[in-house]
């Protein structure tokens, strides 16, 4: 009895295997019916396969731009928490910048307070016994916050009183600088000296300069 049943199934699986000979590539449409069920099964897989592929991929891109985005949102975080930590401080060297600048805007005459500056320059030479042979303020130079004026100076005096005189023009309120210095005898049987300089005082700008300045930055930018 079992033989008779191997015999069977012998020839049902031969039976199957000669579903698979001597097929037409070409035409599966006149393929047994076995073939034709497991090229279907083949084509559904295939296409199954591609289109979870496909699927996936979408995923993929997203998650790609996700994780980009992760680290970019760590270092702002990472910045910001930075920034948070030393915002006192930051603060308090924000005080001090302020002050700073406060101080120096309060060492820059304006406009107006030029002439008793000037005066205070020519006081100084005075006060040391210095003679003045040239004192003469030049053409003011406006800059992006502030104006600068050049005085030419020629002081005849002694060594000292001239020392002194550097060092008084140093200390005034207002910031004045001393360039171009250059210091010889005044004659050949004199025991004088003649300093010859350029002193600059620095003035910040009125409201109306730098409306003019602004003005013409404007005009600049929009002839480019």
């Amino acid at each position: 009895m079992a033989t008779k049943k191997n015999i069977q199934v012998g020839e049902a699986l031969q039976g199957f295997q000669r579903q698979f000979q001597n097929l037409d590539p070409k035409d599966p449409s006149v393929w047994p019916a076995a073939p034709r069920a497991v090229l279907l099964v083949v084509i559904a897989a295939v296409v199954i396969g591609l289109g979870w592929y496909a699927y996936l991929s979408s995923f993929e891109d997203e998650l790609t731009t996700a994780q980009a985005q992760e680290l970019k949102l760590k270092e702002d975080y990472k910045t910001r928490l930075r920034k948070a930590v030393n915002l006192d401080a930051l603060r308090k060297q924000r005080e001090q910048v302020l002050q700073y600048v406060t101080q120096l805007e309060k060492q820059l005459p304006s406009k107006a307070e030029m002439a008793a500056l000037l005066s205070d320059i020519n006081q100084a030479g005075i006060g040391r016994s210095l003679q003045f042979d040239l004192f003469k303020p030049g053409q003011t130079v406006v800059r992006d916050y502030y104006a600068e004026l050049p005085i030419t100076l020629k002081v005849n005096g002694k060594y000292h009183d001239i020392g002194f005189f550097a060092a008084d023009v140093a200390n005034l309120s207002r910031i004045v600088t001393l360039n171009n210095i250059a210091l010889a005898p005044a004659s050949k049987d004199s025991a004088t000296l003649a300093l010859n300089a350029t002193a600059r005082t620095f003035r910040y700008l009125d409201p109306q300069e730098l409306q003019e300045q602004q003005a013409a930055k404007s005009k600049q930018k929009g002839k480019k």
